[in-house]
């Protein structure tokens, strides 16, 4: 316990705690002993929930947590817990839900009240010190909140019975449309309705990348052959690019717009936003060949390797959007600034490519944006271009930069892994694949106990447990290195890590896998779900690995368990199929497992169909090189497949189906484009056997 008056953040290792340890208010970290300490005093619980990029959550501390008054209040009617969210996701989730189901918008930072049972009363998000924004203050919520629970117990555990009752999943109730070509088709032609058709993105304000439903109509548009559907992934990220959410002068995406244009970011920038837009950019460029998506692919790869890897190898999990307590702030410029640093012949045309005027566009200041000229113009301008933004960079440089959160995440790590060496692969860049591997060895090194997987790493391994997105995640990393690398031995650490899934965070009941453990034993519930969030979820990102082992190891049972997970979730997906984005893309993956066998004759070289590989989009598929001493299992659909003349041989395998052998790299890009495709009828391929036609 610190010296003042109880603050027992001091010896946290999360940053976000950190940013808290001197608050005078008496913050525990979440654990037995808080939720012991509310059972001996009485006393509800305060629980606080946000993560160390959070501008809100930095208002909020700066407002009320510094305050000794309010602190005061704090201290003598609740226990007070706060909560890294990316720390404890399965903390937040519980919590997060629980204040959604009581009719509030979600966010952070989250500040709900329970029992000292951990059950949840009451909730809500930021609230201001003062009454403004339609926001009644802090303080007269606490006393609120404190009267109500202590005079009027009934009410408070009625609230908390019922909040307790929905929190524990069931089985979904109702009927499951069957997912078949002929539905997924349909569904996302109807989805198209959703995109912005000016700017990309779904319609409306905030906008954010929503990287899940943008990847099922890039899949539901290589699939189904609809260009309208790939226009419009295009579309989204072109704008994402040029947009003051991408940052122009440093590289790295915010976390998303404030504004329907993509002008205005909220400046964090998050590992998992860049992980997921570097994924999907790499698989549209494999097929459109976009100069300005080779160039933001690798200046955010740049930025990765530049600012965002930590000690041993492995990635950090944000950068802050305050700086010197303002949001925004080393990002933006003022027109005099640039004007200095580029001087009289070319602020002009700076100025104009990149929106900056004496005005702003942004509370007086500037962000750089090309949202007016999102096209690139000719290799000279853009050179021109890139030299006058070295000039800034280093200007920038000498800023006093964000804050720097440094944990290192096992389910971010996963997400960044496998993007990298997607993005390797598909741009010949060995270095990032060596980035990639080396970030792989710290999450297996530094982060395991035995089989097991620890969640959080700084300064040493966390005490958090580790989730099943830890797991899906780094089991996609897994075979996204098996890909890029052909070494056998990450196929096996996923099969290892999905025996760990399967054992402990399997439900037999419900079917799906518990975002924890069944050892995690400090929550109230152990959340089961589908739906779509910031990040994949893990069970819609389990359906798409286990398509992938069963390609890779020929084992059916992962298969079979991959049935299990669309049909445990089908009446959710029925309910709310836009929310569940991630489960019907991997439900494509599920109706055309794809598996690219190149049967390498002895002396052989597969390097030029492995080159040709990166013409065509062909997403979530296994390509496998066999060489002359080495036999596939007996159940893949190319047992039995040879060499033809000599020559390296490529066999496309799309379900049961293999094409004829290709020995020529030029014709197998096209055997895949033609592969990849639905038959006319839309019916075809594998369904989810025990789901209902409607």
């Amino acid at each position: 316990m610190t010296e003042n008056g109880g603050n027992q953040l001091g010896d946290e290792t999360s940053p976000y705690l950190r940013q808290h340890k001197d608050n005078p208010v008496h913050w525990r970290p979440w654990g037995p002993e808080a939720l012991a300490e509310a059972k001996r005093t009485g006393k509800p619980i305060l629980l606080s929930v946000g993560y160390a990029a959070c501008h809100w959550c930095h208002v909020m501390a700066h407002e009320s947590f510094e305050d000794p008054e309010t602190a005061a209040v704090m201290n003598d009617l609740f226990v007070n817990i706060k909560v890294d969210r990316e720390e404890r996701p399965d903390v937040d989730s519980i919590y997060m839900n629980a204040l959604q189901m009581i009719g509030e918008q979600g966010g952070w930072p989250l500040t709900m009240f329970l029992t000292p049972d951990a059950e949840p009363f009451w909730g809500g998000t930021y609230f201001p010190k003062h009454q403004r924004y339609g926001r009644p203050a802090f303080v007269s919520v606490l006393r609120t909140v404190a009267h109500t629970f202590h005079a009027e117990p009934q009410k408070v555990r009625t609230n908390a019975d019922a909040l307790r009752t929905r929190l524990h999943p069931t089985q979904p109730k109702g009927e499951a449309v069957r997912l078949t070509d002929a539905t997924l088709q349909n569904w996302t032609q109807r989805f198209l309705q959703a995109v912005d058709p000016v700017t990309g993105g779904m319609r409306g304000a905030p906008k954010f990348p929503q990287t899940n439903f943008f990847a099922l109509l890039w899949r539901g548009g290589l699939r189904y052959d609809a260009e309208a559907l790939r226009e419009a992934v295009d579309l989204t990220l072109t704008h994402i690019c040029q947009g003051g959410t991408y940052d122009h002068v440093g590289g790295g995406f915010a976390r998303y717009s404030v504004d329907e244009q993509w002008l205005v970011p909220h400046f964090e920038k998050m590992l998992y936003d860049n992980a997921l837009l570097i994924d999907l950019m790499t698989e549209v460029w494999r097929e459109t060949k976009s100069p300005l998506f080779a160039t933001r692919i690798e200046e955010t790869v740049g930025w990765l390797l530049r600012e965002m890897v930590t000690e041993g190898g492995a990635f950090a999990a944000s950068l802050d959007a305050d700086s010197e307590g303002e949001e925004g702030k080393f990002y933006v410029w003022d027109f005099d600034e640039v004007k200095a640093l580029l001087g009289a012949d070319n602020i002009n045309f700076f100025a104009d490519m990149y929106d900056v005027t004496p005005p702003g566009n942004f509370e007086d200041k500037n962000i750089p944006n090309r949202l007016h000229t999102v096209e690139l113009r000719d290799e000279e301008t853009e050179a021109r271009l890139q030299r006058m933004l070295r000039t800034l960079f280093e200007s920038r440089s000498l800023r006093i930069r964000p804050g720097f959160d440094d944990k290192v995440l096992a389910d971010w790590n996963g997400l960044m892994i496998a993007a990298l060496a997607n993005a390797a692969t598909a741009f010949d860049r060995p270095e990032w694949l060596e980035a990639a591997e080396t970030a792989f060895d710290f999450v297996l090194m530094r982060m395991s106990m035995g089989v097991r997987l620890i969640h959080s790493y700084r300064e040493g391994p966390g005490n958090a447990p580790a989730t099943a997105s830890d797991y899906a995640n780094m089991i996609r990393a897994a075979l996204a290195l098996a890909n890029a690398t052909n070494n056998p031995e990450y196929v096996e650490q996923a099969c290892a890590w999905t025996h760990v899934l399967d054992k402990h965070y399997w439900s037999e009941d419900l079917g799906g896998y518990h975002l924890a453990a069944d050892d995690t034993n400090d929550i109230l519930v152990r959340p089961l779900n589908a739906h779509d969030d910031a990040t994949p979820n893990a069970n819609a990102m389990m359906v798409s690995n286990l398509v992938a082992l069963t390609s890779w190891t020929g084992n059916n049972t992962y298969t079979d368990r991959a049935e299990r997970l669309i049909e445990a979730f089908g009446p959710a997906i029925t309910a709310n199929p836009v929310g569940h984005s991630g489960m019907l893309g991997a439900a494509l993956d599920r109706l055309a497992p794809a598996l690219v066998v190149l049967m390498v004759p002895e002396g052989g070289d597969p390097t030029a169909m492995r080159a040709a590989l990166r013409d065509v989009s062909l997403p979530n598929a296994v390509v496998d090189e066999v060489w002359a001493d080495e036999t596939l299992p007996s159940t893949s659909p190319a047992a039995g497949k040879t060499v033809i003349d000599g020559k390296t041989t490529a066999y496309v395998c799309i379900g049961p189906q293999c094409s004829l052998p290709v020995t020529e790299p030029e014709k197998l890009v096209e055997t895949i484009k033609t592969a990849r495709q639905a038959p006319s009828s839309g019916t075809a391929g594998p369904s989810n056997r025990a789901s209902k036609q409607t």
